[in-house]
């Protein structure tokens, strides 16, 4: 059926459901204004729908064998099929407007297509596509789960993240070995944080790199040996406790104690 091989080191499982590649295509309908960048199309079985509909559609891929499939099977996407690593990607050399992303990702590099889309969250309104079942749970999780953590908290605080429906195993070649969901982000109304932006970075992800600990010892690592922790209740919480809002509230109960650690971390 298919003449490009998967490839395990690319993380590769072609969809060969038509019909949930027209729902995945459906996705993008409210912003159907918008350019399109499709990652990792392999042999096109989303793009066909994607260009049915006419969307303004450039594809990125970096395996050489689904490159050559594309050109030959889609000849109008002469010129915007990118033979390329969408993690090394210069998204902004590429768009100059707000665009959307979409795609049946890697599943050995979703996690990091996610974060790269937070690094452009101001010129993408909205990605979806699918990825493994336990990365889209991890991502609409609330606090106090076991599934909360840094992508939970990264994503949701800048996205709406919904859960739209979740995939067989059968439904791919080669099929995983785990079900698969099709999520979708959608741009909040947040425009910034109530607090400084790279330290509640530093501060997430410190604290769920350790998340067995309590706050207080987890966050010691950004204080200088000599600065007393704050008498908070926060940080004799666990990070998986807290919402985002009190992410907010901890990152600037630290930034004086930072900033006079390490300057150059302001």
């Amino acid at each position: 059926m298919f003449t490009v091989k998967a490839k395990k080191n690319l993380g590769q499982h072609f969809l060969k459901d038509k019909e949930i590649a027209r729902r995945i295509a459906d996705t993008l309908d409210q912003f159907s204004s918008l350019p399109v960048l499709e990652v990792g199309p392999g042999t096109g079985v989303l793009t066909e729908f994607l260009l049915e509909k006419g969307r303004d559609l450039t594809v990125v891929e970096i395996d050489r064998e689904s490159v050559t499939y594309l050109k030959e099977y889609y000849p109008t996407l002469e010129g915007r099929i990118l033979e390329q690593d969408f993690l090394r990607m210069d998204l902004e050399q590429q768009f100059d407007t707000p665009f959307c992303i979409i795609g049946n990702y890697p599943y050995n590099i979703s996690s990091q297509i996610f974060f790269k889309v937070l690094d452009h969250k101001e010129t993408i309104p909205c990605c979806s596509g699918m990825i493994q079942k336990e990365v889209a749970e991890r991502m609409i999780a609330s606090p106090g789960s076991k599934a909360y953590g840094i992508l939970t908290v990264l994503l949701q605080t800048w996205y709406d993240i919904e859960y739209l429906f979740t995939v067989n195993e059968q439904a791919f070649i080669p099929p995983p070995k785990v079900k698969s969901a099709v999520v979708r982000l959608t741009r909040n109304k947040r425009k910034q944080l109530n607090c400084n932006e790279k330290l509640f970075k530093m501060v997430v992800k410190t604290g769920f790199n350790q998340r067995r600990k309590m706050l207080r010892n987890s966050v010691k690592s950004l204080l200088s040996e000599e600065s007393p922790l704050p008498d908070d209740p926060m940080l004799m919480k666990r990070p998986e406790q807290l919402s985002i809002e009190q992410f907010e509230e901890l990152t600037n109960l630290l930034e004086p104690l930072v900033r006079q650690a390490h300057p150059e971390k302001r």
